[in-house]
């Protein structure tokens, strides 16, 4: 467990200031969810409604930590595969996702910087002061957020392994996920068949416990569902993984895809 523990924190720290110190993860994680949240909030002013711009206000700053994690997941296998160390990753005994886990975490990190950067840029740019009831119940909705996303990101990484082609599949998300997890309409608008793959992602249920927190409501629910609906993508993950990964190795045939 100690050597578990040691390698996941050393792979963490690396990732992160890799990540920290890239410029493309910078504009990600920062300059690209503030233009989302520019728009959005922009949009919200128009109704001149102060309760519902704060609902979407509390939903941006969440939204930013999908846009940064679903986009990065998607390509990380690909970055691999260009440099040309997926070879080595996968001949490697040690367990696939004790190599790709503690990246997805690195950039759920890099997430909690945008949250901190939206909340900031409502606060100075847009005049938004929000008023958390319960900050304590705030942050831990939020870093649970940024686990079960990670976790998903997870499943979307091992998805790539052998076809090329799935790295597309963090960008066909990021819209659709704006709306499935209620980060900018409320999922009552949806339509009842979105319901439940809404109900399948563990973010929607983050983002139900990051209003309850912020509006003094209780959170503990929304947070059980998303440990549940998170740690069951992380089982899915690891299932799939675990098979891509021996259907390349006994077909030798992960240069081809």
């Amino acid at each position: 467990m100690r050597t578990l523990l040691r390698q996941q924190l050393v792979c963490y720290w690396l990732q992160l200031k890799m990540l920290s110190t890239s410029a493309f993860e910078g504009f990600l994680a920062v300059l690209f969810p503030l233009m989302f949240a520019t728009t959005t909030l922009m949009l919200y002013q128009l109704n001149g409604d102060p309760e519902s711009l704060e609902y979407a206000a509390l939903g941006v700053a969440i939204m930013g930590m999908w846009t940064c994690q679903g986009v990065v997941a998607a390509t990380l296998i690909g970055r691999e595969r260009w440099a040309g160390t997926l070879e080595l990753v996968i001949a490697a005994p040690t367990s696939f996702g004790r190599v790709v886990v503690p990246i997805t975490m690195a950039m759920s990190t890099i997430g909690f910087y945008c949250v901190i950067a939206t909340l900031l840029w409502e606060r100075f740019v847009f005049g938004i002061s929000l008023d958390i009831a319960s900050w304590p119940l705030f942050v831990l909705s939020v870093l649970a957020g940024g686990v079960t996303l990670a976790l998903i990101g997870y499943f979307i990484a091992v998805t790539a392994v052998k076809y090329r082609s799935s790295g597309a599949l963090g960008a066909a998300l990021e819209y659709p996920g704006w709306l499935l997890c209620g980060f900018v309409v409320p999922l009552a608008v949806l339509p009842a068949w979105s319901n439940p793959i809404s109900w399948a992602i563990p973010t929607t249920w983050a983002m139900a416990a990051v209003r309850s927190s912020a509006t003094g409501g209780s959170p503990w629910r929304d947070l059980f569902l998303c440990a549940v609906t998170g740690a069951a993508y992380a089982v899915l993950a690891a299932w799939l993984g675990r098979a891509l990964i021996d259907s390349a190795r006994r077909n030798a045939d992960l240069a081809l895809k």
